[in-house]
């Protein structure tokens, strides 16, 4: 079995809640995850400050694998000339080099592809055919019995509560293509809110995609208004099991709420 705990937009800058953080910071310890997904946002402005906030709390996540993709909101929005000349560079500084990157464990791989996009589409995203490119790639690589993973920070599929759009431009288009390398999950951010939804793809199967809410900032949306949540994921042979937890002040901490099970392909 395979444990994933994710969780995104952490926001750190006005938004964050560092009470939230160490509830969350805790429920990374309650869960031993085999790897950390954390699906962008990690600041509010791109600042430098922010970041190096967001530095020492990924240093002090678990000694597990930990993947990494930015967010609109780890481009600079007012900086205009460097939001044109040098978007990521803070980014690269302080939370990782990569850009697209390439995770491999037992019984899964995981490919986090950079959705934002500093010039055009800089609140729905994009992804360009040289990173589609690079996935199939991985992903023609796996072995048979390997789960194949996504990770970006933009949504492929709307959310079913039928609140904000704000997804990839393209994104059935998109889907069809990772349905075709094989992909049987996605992991994703940006709406702060979390959902699953599950679609079709005729002869190359079903992807599942799981969407996390806001973990640590005052910005949730729709149901989540005010909250956050993230989710602990545990992937078998058989099925995809996601548990939503989300954050109690009462408890003041991040408690499960009812598991969504999604049949694997055979």
């Amino acid at each position: 079995m395979l444990t994933i705990l994710q969780g995104s937009d952490l926001h750190f800058g006005k938004p964050h809640l560092a009470r939230v953080a160490a509830a969350f910071h805790e429920a990374v310890r309650r869960a031993e995850p085999d790897v950390i997904v954390l699906a962008g946002d990690f600041t509010q402005r791109a600042k430098v400050g922010e970041y190096r906030q967001a530095r020492e709390c990924l240093d002090t996540l678990p000694d597990v694998p930990v993947i990494v993709t930015p967010g609109n909101h780890d481009i600079p929005l007012y900086r205009v000339h460097e939001r044109l000349f040098n978007p990521l560079r803070n980014y690269r500084t302080y939370i990782s080099t990569d850009l697209d990157s390439v995770t491999r464990v037992d019984g899964a791989v995981f490919v986090a592809l950079c959705s934002a996009e500093p010039h055009r589409a800089i609140v729905n995203g994009r992804l360009r055919g040289g990173q589609l490119e690079f996935a199939a790639r991985i992903f023609q690589k796996c072995a048979p019995e390997d789960v194949r993973i996504l990770v970006t920070h933009h949504p492929l599929a709307c959310p079913p509560d039928g609140g904000s759009d704000n997804i990839l431009p393209g994104s059935d288009s998109l889907l069809d293509s990772f349905r075709e390398m094989g992909v049987e999950l996605i992991l994703s951010g940006h709406l702060h809110r979390s959902y699953v939804v599950t679609t079709t793809g005729g002869a190359y199967g079903d992807v599942a995609i799981v969407h996390s809410g806001t973990a640590a900032s005052n910005r949730g949306r729709m149901a989540e208004r005010g909250r956050n949540s993230l989710n602990v994921l545990k992937i078998t042979a058989h099925e995809i099991v996601v548990t939503p937890h989300w954050f109690e002040d009462d408890q003041n901490r991040f408690v499960a709420r009812a598991p969504t099970s999604i049949p694997r392909r055979s």
